[in-house]
């Protein structure tokens, strides 16, 4: 009976060990478990989530570029941190570094680095060469419209009539067409004969 009893006692501390055991490497392992840092980087920006941390102990959170500079100047946070920050333009990978502090414990702080790519750039699109101005169409001259039918002729007056005849020579009268000529011929007489009594004159003047 002794024997018995003592392999049970021994058996029951065997298994309160254990237990105690177990109790203690869980209660190592929650705190471990419950600082969750998140971090996403991509060729533009960086994304920080830090949850679970300590709410009343001050943590710190700071990102640094590769030569030095700060990207988030340090931070303090209690409890959880979210930040998205655009990363500036670079043509080679940019390698960026972040710093947790946990204020509860330097075993739940991070020092990690993560690399920038460099984002795809998109070639110009060459503009499309606009299409050549379409040629007008050839207009055909529409034909101008035939003249109409000339109107006919004015009909030839009816004969002309026929000139007056001379009337027959009137009466010797002082109208008749002989009449000036008879005068002219007086005038001359009367001259020649005006002539023959100076010439006489003048005659009979020299010889006296």
């Amino acid at each position: 009976m002794t024997v018995i009893r003592g392999t049970g006692r021994r058996r029951g501390a065997l298994l309160g060990a254990a237990a105690a055991g177990l109790i203690g490497v869980g209660l190592t392992a929650v705190p471990a478990q419950a600082h969750n840092p998140v971090w996403k980087v991509t060729c533009s920006a960086v994304t920080v989530d830090l949850t679970r941390y300590s709410g009343e102990a001050a943590n710190t959170v700071t990102i640094k570029t590769a030569d030095g500079k700060d990207l988030l100047p340090t931070e303090q946070f209690k409890g959880e941190f979210h930040k998205s920050l655009k990363l500036p333009a670079h043509d080679k990978e940019l390698t960026l570094r972040l710093i947790v502090k946990a204020g509860d414990g330097d075993q739940y702080s991070r020092d990690e680095t993560k690399t920038s790519p460099v984002c795809d750039t998109v070639p110009p699109t060459k503009p499309t060469p606009s299409s050549k101005p379409s040629k007008p169409p050839k207009s055909t001259p529409t034909p101008s419209a035939k003249p109409s039918t000339p109107a006919p002729a004015p009909s030839t007056s009816s004969a002309a009539a026929p000139a007056p005849q001379p009337s027959p020579n009137l009466a010797e009268t002082g109208s008749s067409s002989s009449t000036p000529l008879v005068a002219g011929m007086g005038g001359a007489v009367l001259v020649a004969g005006g002539a023959i009594v100076w010439a006489a004159r003048r005659r009979r003047t020299a010889r006296h």
